[in-house]
């Protein structure tokens, strides 16, 4: 199995990132996390600075897991105040992964009001149903559906997956972006406010799910998706933040403060909040970022 050695000056917690709520086809089993992206079917794992895994090329494990960035200075830039401070100091080595902006889209819009548990299970019927069969190493597994299957398929049939109101939204969505190949391409060419009206015209995007998508899929970092956990953290322990209503004054809020990295800021309020914790033997934090 190929190895990688991290840098000893770049945090990395595989567990943490995975578990977070960014991404909902990984499963940890034993020592490994196991998921599918894209078409890759990968297992891998970490003890300490190695990453252990196979399933995908270097070059693909470490752009997925964004590991060309540089974390430090990002967290340094989002270190304005002491509730972000904590969430940095319990869950540094937490970064986002870069998703294929067709899964992540299609996964968001099938995730509305749901618990994670839910949107796994709602995925993996999905990915069964309608997802193009591949083989790896001997195993086979399911892809994220293609605009062109969602597209074609009967809007029953994606009912069954017990996406319940989603579906009708999944399948328009798919249709529309049938109809305009260069979508991904202009919505990574256009600034996060332009890029947010785009995508806010589609079926079932709303602004919680145009957020994570920027955020996740097109590295749009000013992006701010507030969610239920978001809000309580905002209005509780922020100063003037028991006086933001709304979805937007939120987001603004989250983007004037933490500025351009204001969805890593998010992420790691999330992290926190959640109390979520990566296992000491696989997470991975250099000394010199520990004595911050």
């Amino acid at each position: 199995m190929p190895e990688l050695l991290l840098r000893p000056d770049q945090a990395f917690d595989l567990d943490l990132t995975l578990s977070c709520g960014q991404v909902f086809r990984w499963e940890r089993q034993g020592d490994w996390w196991r998921g599918v992206a894209g078409t890759h079917r990968v297992s891998v794992r970490q003890e300490g600075r190695l990453l252990t895994w196979n399933g995908a090329s270097r070059r693909w494990l470490a752009g997925y897991f964004r590991l060309d960035e540089d974390l430090p200075a990002i967290l340094r830039d989002i270190d304005r105040d002491p509730v972000v401070h904590e969430a940095i100091q319990k869950c540094r080595g937490l970064r986002l992964v870069r998703q294929p902006a067709w899964e992540c889209l299609g996964s968001y819009i099938c995730a509305t009001y749901a618990s994670i548990p839910v949107i796994k299970r709602r995925i993996a019927l999905l990915c069964q149903c309608f997802g193009e069969q591949a083989d790896q190493e001997g195993e086979t597994f399911r892809t994220f559906p293609s605009l062109q299957a969602l597209a074609d398929a009967d809007a029953c049939r994606i009912t069954e997956c017990r996406l319940g109101y989603r579906a009708p939204y999944l399948h328009e969505t798919a249709r529309a972006l049938v109809e305009d190949p260069g979508w991904e391409e202009r919505i990574r060419s256009l600034p996060y406010g332009e890029a947010r009206k785009e995508l806010l015209r589609l079926k079932g995007v709303g602004d919680k799910v145009v957020d994570c998508v920027l955020l996740f899929a097109f590295g749009m970092y000013e992006a701010f998706p507030v969610d239920v956990w978001i809000q309580r953290i905002l209005r509780e322990r922020y100063p003037g933040g028991a006086g933001l209503r709304t979805y937007n004054q939120m987001a603004r809020f989250g983007r004037a403060h933490f500025g351009e990295y204001a969805g890593y800021a998010q992420e790691y309020l999330y992290c926190n909040r959640a109390g979520i914790t990566g296992r000491e033997r696989g997470r991975y934090v250099p000394e010199s970022q520990d004595e911050r």
